[in-house]
């Protein structure tokens, strides 16, 4: 699933340049996308500042990357300096889609966070995946952020037209401030 950007004018990051592939330019991609291919296929590819565009071509793969070549790149060098460069693409680009149980991971960030009591918790920031599993950046009130577990058990319910998600926070998370004293008062 593609991760996001945060930013007025949404764009999803589809991908990232994970390395130099050989001596001759082609680089090494690593797509956020369900289907490897379609991280290329949506158009215009940017850099995070929306500076640079990038055209890329497929070439081949190599373990669970694409290799493409990419548009005045031609040599090891060249390539190896765009190691980690993220690659985005406007959320418009992306096809629609129309099952209410599936959405993008860019339709979350600004989605109101709300308790099961129907209290704020704050607003979602950003999504993460930083390898154990997707997590949730939320903003809560007084500017302090909080990470979540994006699992169904700690989000039971995304709601994308009524831009609110519901959480259930566990007990390790709610903290020390739920738990009784040593002299069992709360």
């Amino acid at each position: 699933m593609p991760h996001t950007h945060p930013d007025s004018d949404p764009r999803v990051c589809v991908g990232q340049f994970a390395g130099a592939h050989g001596v001759r330019g082609q680089m090494r991609l690593r797509s956020f996308t369900a289907e490897r291919e379609a991280a290329i296929s949506y158009g215009p590819i940017e850099d995070e500042t929306g500076q640079r565009r990038f055209k890329l071509r497929p070439v081949g793969q190599a373990k669970d990357m694409l290799v493409v070549t990419v548009e005045g790149v031609s040599d090891r060098d060249a390539a190896q300096a765009l190691t980690g460069v993220k690659l985005y693409v406007p959320r418009a680009a992306l096809p629609e889609i129309d099952d209410e149980d599936e959405y993008y991971q860019a339709d979350l960030i600004g989605c109101a966070v709300l308790d099961p009591d129907g209290e704020s918790l704050g607003e979602v920031k950003a999504v993460h995946d930083f390898g154990a599993g997707e997590m949730l950046e939320i903003t809560t009130k007084g500017a302090a952020t909080r990470l979540l577990p994006f699992t169904r058990a700690v989000v039971p319910v995304v709601d994308i037209a009524g831009r609110r998600i519901t959480v259930d926070l566990p007990v390790e998370i709610v903290g020390e401030a739920s738990k009784p004293d040593q002299d069992g008062a709360a």
